[in-house]
């Protein structure tokens, strides 16, 4: 078996001492460490030797770390950078992040968490050789915090959340419906400084607009008909955690002021109270929607977008990370064949193939659906087409019916053409074998023939 692929990182620092100790400390078996005392020697080191972590220091003659960060970044976005100062800030933390830092410590480094911060990269490092090495291993390698992926698109995102949880008080979670929005805000929880305490979601688009500030902020008792005692709202509720506000774009325009003065001035006030609660709370939001366009077209206020906005994390459609398809479905098919108490292998040639052709309007969620129901509907270890939902499986039952019937003209339309794919798909897979193809499609023989001439396949 072959030995694994060294680690290297390049450490930079005009502090000779500096150096030494940081040399010292990250010292370990299968680690090679290169050290540079002028910025200008480092980065051309960071050229000669690709590592896969660097270490700099944020002020120096000549460049300063952020510079520095810069043109790593040019050179390869996916060699992890760690920013080292005596003079932390929130703020200059987090725009060292969002230029691409992968962390941001603060001088004198605690020895032990600057040895749990390099671990941890070293050990990504080494997943990635091995997902590059090892088909086998991707399986395993390509899930984190809950989500699974393999695709560059995925790994952008994973590498992003993983930067940002330490440093952030508010972020914007983007995509389409169904994309997996509220696993990625909670992984940047998990992975946060408050990962202890509460994460509260709120659906802003399930809120009644006249109840929307007493759900927020709570209310004082007699403050409404109805409030008949002291209410408390989630923004309390959330006090050193997180509070999770999916769909923001629905939230009343009266509502996003009183939101936008919450998370500035970190307190809250009830209605019908005169007392401000102070609260320690970060907000993830999460959209569907284009705010830039609402904020625009005067629905969205644009001191909030910009607010909520300051690190925006987008989450790709199923249809951006195809090649993670075969992984969501090992994913999701282990899932519920455990909760059903069935023994599933996986799916027949033919379900795979039509999986693979669906344009997945519903991302994840949809994907998740449909295995879900045909983990239920099975009945033996094998999922088959017709164990999948009847708007998955239809247009392949009209192409079978077509298929045992007398010669027809040439279909028009998409379905001819998925006709077409699948049989050229099937074909593929049995490597030219015809009685396998056909066993796969469940047609006769003398069918595919007639339908791979018709065309043009044979």
């Amino acid at each position: 078996m072959n030995e694994p692929a060294e680690i290297v990182i390049v450490i930079i620092d005009d502090n000779e001492s500096s150096l030494e100790f940081l040399s010292t400390a990250l010292a370990r078996e299968g680690v090679r460490i290169v050290t540079a005392s002028d910025p200008e020697e480092g980065v051309e080191a960071v050229f000669r030797e690709h590592p896969q972590i660097v270490l700099t220091d944020l002020v120096m003659p000549g460049l300063s770390g952020l510079e520095v960060l810069e043109r790593i970044v040019d050179f390869d976005p996916a060699i992890d950078v760690i920013l080292m100062t005596a003079h932390y800030t929130s703020e200059s933390a987090v725009e060292a992040v969002r230029r691409g830092a992968a962390d941001y410590l603060n001088k004198p480094i605690p020895v032990a968490l600057l040895r749990e911060r390099i671990s941890k990269l070293v050990e990504e490092a080494r997943l990635r050789q091995k997902a590059a090495a090892l088909e086998s291993s991707l399986g395993d390698s390509a899930r984190f915090e809950g989500m699974v992926g393999r695709g560059a698109a995925m790994w952008e995102m994973f590498s992003r959340i993983r930067r940002v949880a330490p440093h952030f008080r508010t972020v914007m979670v983007t995509g389409e419906t169904g994309t997996g929005k509220e696993l990625a805000a909670r992984a940047i929880h998990n992975l946060s400084p408050v990962r202890n305490g509460r994460f509260v979601v709120i659906n802003c688009s399930a809120v009644v607009e006249s109840l929307f500030e007493s759900e927020l902020f709570g209310h004082a008792r007699g403050a409404f008909t109805g409030a008949t005692q002291d209410k408390m709202g989630l923004f309390e509720f959330a006090d050193k955690g997180v509070i999770f506000l999916d769909e923001i774009g629905d939230m009343p325009l009266g509502t996003q002021a009183k939101l936008l003065r919450a998370l500035q001035n970190q307190e809250v006030l009830r209605v019908g109270s005169l007392t401000p609660r102070k609260v320690d709370v970060r907000a993830i939001a999460a959209t569907h929607k284009d705010l830039r366009a609402a904020v625009a077209e005067k629905q969205f206020r644009e001191d909030l977008f910009y607010r909520l906005s300051m690190v925006e994390i987008r989450v790709p459609t199923l249809a951006e990370r195809k090649e993670d398809l075969p992984l969501l479905i090992n994913y999701f098919v282990e899932k519920y064949a455990a909760q059903y108490g069935k023994r599933i292998r996986g799916l027949t040639q033919r379900s795979q193939i039509l999986l693979a052709r669906h344009d997945w309007p519903g991302n994840i969620r949809e994907l998740e659906n449909v295995l879900g129901y045909a983990c239920m509907m099975v009945l033996g270890e094998t999922i088959d087409i017709l164990d999948l939902p009847e708007y998955m499986r239809s247009p392949l039952r009209r192409a079978n019916a077509a298929a045992a019937a007398a010669p027809e003209p040439m279909m028009e339309g998409s379905l001819g053409e998925h006709e077409r794919r699948l049989l050229a798909d099937a074909m593929a897979a049995a490597n030219g074998n015809q009685s396998e193809a056909a066993r796969a499609l469940r047609i006769g023989r003398d069918a595919l023939r007639y339908k791979l001439k018709k065309h043009g396949l044979l």
